[in-house]
């Protein structure tokens, strides 16, 4: 109502954006607070009348507001200036052929089930198949308040091993993928592009087994030269789709270069050893000769190897996000 507010339609639009994603986090608090002074009144009401029948209901309730309260307050674990918005998660096979290939795609699988269970949007900006199975590499859309923020976790090397299916000798394999996470960054973060840095290439969008999901050039590959880091999308229905997403792609990449760079540069300030990329393994998954997934970054593991390849991930999320909390406050 302020006079002149929408005098700047752009900014405008940025500020109720920002009171729009300031409810979000507001409401659900009210919301459990006030489920919680319903039952409460339901509760002293059953304790006048010496009543008995409401007690599996208001138990029920107070079982649901608990289990809500657990998750609003693991959101409060989000402390990071892109944590509350989108993601952008990329999957690469490690070296051994079919195996990392087939590795890789059961990550996909599992961060994907992982998703639905949050009721997160998600949308393939590019497959690239493995030759027998599997794939390649692959990189993800995940829309949805803290999706970032919860898949951050993620990053790293993810091990795996298991009595390989695709060795006629059935002996144990490990195989190695390497899992990125970038924020979905907002056009007015800033990350300096030159146009005589990019190398476009325009090709054909292919599916598994090499055939041609198009006839048509439609998928576009951005190379960033100064830096080697590239990005590409296929998903879409017209290159100039293509080119866009493939452009925000590579701004998250250039964006997460950035961050990677000025954390190194805080950790060895502060004397900590620094590693990164292949050589940072968080998890290993352990399918034979026992049953184990252990993250190798706060010891949290489990023996239900199935849940997780499932998408059962928020309490080694929560593990991660509790332990970094207290290295900074360290």
């Amino acid at each position: 109502m302020a006079p002149g507010f929408w005098d700047d339609v752009e900014q405008a639009q940025g500020v109720m954006q920002h009171l729009t994603r300031l409810k979000e986090q507001v409401a659900p608090w009210h919301d459990l607070s006030k489920r919680a002074k319903e039952s409460f009144g339901l509760l002293e009401l059953a304790q006048e009348d010496d009543d008995q029948s409401m007690a599996g209901e208001i138990a029920a309730e107070a079982d649901a507001v608990t289990a809500e309260l657990a998750k609003l307050e693991f959101r409060l674990q989000f402390r990071g200036p892109h944590d509350e918005g989108d993601a952008i998660l990329a999957i690469h096979a490690g070296a051994g052929g079919t195996e990392s290939q087939d590795w890789a795609d059961m990550l996909l699988r599992m961060y994907l089930r992982w998703a639905e269970q949050h009721g997160y949007q998600t949308e393939l900006l590019e497959n690239m198949p493995g030759e027998e199975a599997g794939i390649k590499s692959v990189t993800v859309s995940v829309v949805g308040q803290y999706a970032y923020g919860y898949l951050k976790c993620e990053r790293g090397v993810h091990r795996l091993v298991r009595l390989s299916p695709y060795d006629s000798a059935h002996r144990r394999h490990t195989s190695f993928v390497l899992v990125e996470v970038m924020p979905d960054i907002e056009d007015d973060v800033e990350v300096e592009i030159k146009a005589d840095d990019l190398r476009t290439d325009v090709y054909r969008s292919a599916g598994a087994g090499g055939q041609n999901v198009q006839k048509s050039a439609t998928a576009v590959r951005i190379t960033h030269i100064p830096t080697g880091i590239v990005a590409a999308c296929q998903n879409e229905r017209s290159q100039m789709q293509n080119r866009q997403m493939a452009m925000k792609v590579l701004r998250a990449r250039l964006f997460a270069l950035q961050e990677a760079k000025r954390d190194e540069e805080r950790a060895k300030l502060k004397g900590e050893h620094v590693s990164a990329g292949w050589g940072n393994q968080i998890r290993s998954y352990v399918l034979h000769p026992y049953h184990m997934v252990k993250d190798l970054r706060t010891n949290y593991e489990t023996g239900n190897t199935t849940a997780v390849l499932d998408g059962d991930l928020d309490a080694f999320m929560q593990a991660y996000l509790t332990a970094t909390i207290a290295e900074a406050q360290v």
